[in-house]
């Protein structure tokens, strides 16, 4: 009787130490992602973003699937030609406003500077405004100039005209993002956009309007002006109420000064990300292209994490470096680098262990791609490992030597994308590319290291504890 006493008395304190265990690890996952840490807020947003870029992939696909079918090969080709462009020099036509916002807002508002606040707010929109009509006026003159396809004239011309709209996007989101309104600043550019983009070219095809490039760039145009309106009127609602009125001021020069450099890392990204398909066209037929972009689009998705993390915290940095807090800046910056590496490194195993029937999706012939994404997973998990760097260096004044690193990998990716696709085709561009995001991830590691003296590599620092 004793044994068996003592049995059910171990059961039970067994039973009661595994419930206690239990109920301590579901407090510390609420607190992980409710708690009023400045952690837990990064999380919580981090994933409002994430899940944003997720639905929007999602809905990318299904809208690029609807408009091959409607406009057919040539059409849809053309369409795409001038989306692309559209795309390359749209994301740099706010000269980088929109990141600077981050930089800007924190410091106006800890210093209370409320008058230069309120000028930024209302002028940095204005100014990318004037900025990018200027650059689709010249680009307009250009394409009227250019020996070019007459067909894909009318389509990049309406593709220039969004460009105003695209840069004040790109600066209303960015201010949005540094007042937490993730939804406000995702929602109409990711998911309003693509769904008014279907809604509206169905009401064409209905309506029986010719189903070409000229028409859907046209939509594309309307949708991209109607969010972009959209989203200002409802960004200025809530700043009414976030912001006190008062006088304004403006620095406009100091915006520029500041914005520029960020302006060009944006740039050198956009180039190293299309330079590797960009080469390989000219090298190869368009079957490896096409097999090589669909390894690379699959894998991009791991692209996501870093890309949901490093738009939500970015401002988060300036503020601790404004109010002096180094402590709390080097364990925020350990954060955000395990909130970007680990959930990278998850999503990276599961594309890979399910690679071969998510590349069937797009024929059989693809399937020879497989190989491809474990050579672009080693550059992806390189980039995840030292988080939210480039961020972190724009944010803290280091916004000239984060260009060098991007211009100097954008050089490498190039140099070995010539030397290797020759010889080695689609691999040698996913070898080229997954490199220089090696190449990019030490060096930004570096410059973090001793110019900052801070350490974002996910190994090598002592984890401390959530703030």
């Amino acid at each position: 009787m004793t044994s068996i006493g003592s049995e059910q008395a171990r059961r039970s304190h067994w039973l009661s130490s595994w419930q206690a265990d239990l109920t301590g690890a579901i407090a510390r996952g609420r607190e992980l992602f409710t708690g009023g840490s400045e952690s837990s807020l990064a999380r919580r947003l981090a994933g409002a973003a994430f899940i944003v870029r997720i639905v929007a992939a999602l809905l990318a696909f299904v809208s690029q699937v609807v408009l091959a079918r409607w406009l057919g090969g040539r059409e849809f080709g053309i369409y795409v030609y001038a989306w692309t462009w559209l795309l390359l020099i749209g994301g740099i036509s706010d000269v980088g406003l929109g990141s600077a916002a981050q930089r800007f807002i924190p410091e106006y508002t800890e210093r209370r500077e409320l008058a230069l606040l309120r000028g930024f707010l209302i002028g940095s929109r204005g100014l990318a405004l004037l900025i990018a009509t200027a650059i689709a006026s010249l680009a307009i003159g250009i394409v009227a100039l250019l020996p070019i396809d007459p067909l894909t004239v009318l389509p990049l011309c309406l593709a220039c005209a969004a460009l105003p709209a695209f840069a004040v996007a790109n600066v209303s989101s960015g201010i949005a993002r540094s007042y937490d309104w993730i939804n406000l600043a995702l929602a109409p550019t990711y998911i309003l956009r693509q769904v008014s983009l279907i809604v509206l070219l169905g009401v064409a095809y209905l309506a029986g309007l010719p189903m070409d490039a000229v028409t859907t760039m046209l939509v594309t145009l309307v949708t991209l002006w109607a969010c972009t309106i959209g989203q200002l009127l409802f960004l200025n609602r809530r700043l009414a109420a976030a912001v006190e009125p008062g006088a304004k001021a403006y620095a406009r020069r100091a915006w520029l000064v500041t914005s520029a450099p960020i302006s060009l890392v944006e740039g050198f990204y956009v180039l190293l990300t299309y330079s590797d398909v960009i080469i390989l066209t000219q090298f190869r037929p368009p079957q490896d292209v096409a097999v090589y972009y669909a390894a690379a689009k699959i894998m991009a998705l791991v692209a996501f994490i870093y890309f949901a993390v490093a738009q939500t915290v970015a401002h988060k940095f300036s503020e601790y470096h404004v109010t002096g807090n180094r402590e709390g800046l080097s364990d925020f910056l350990a954060q955000t680098t395990r909130m970007t590496f680990w959930p990278s490194l998850a999503l990276i195993a599961v594309l890979l262990a399910l690679g071969e029937p998510l590349l069937r999706m797009f024929g059989k012939d693809f399937v020879g791609g497989y190989r491809l994404m474990f050579i672009i997973a080693i550059g992806l998990l390189a980039r995840a490992s030292v988080g939210p760097a480039e961020r972190l260096l724009n944010m803290l004044g280091e916004r000239r030597r984060c260009a060098h690193v991007y211009a100097g990998s954008f050089l490498l990716n190039v140099a070995l994308c010539f030397v290797l696709i020759p010889r080695f085709g689609a691999i040698g561009a996913a070898t080229a590319s997954a490199s220089a995001l090696v190449f990019e991830s030490i060096w930004l590691f570096l410059v973090v290291k001793f110019r900052l003296g801070l350490h974002c590599l996910i190994f090598g620092r002592p984890r401390t504890g959530d703030r």
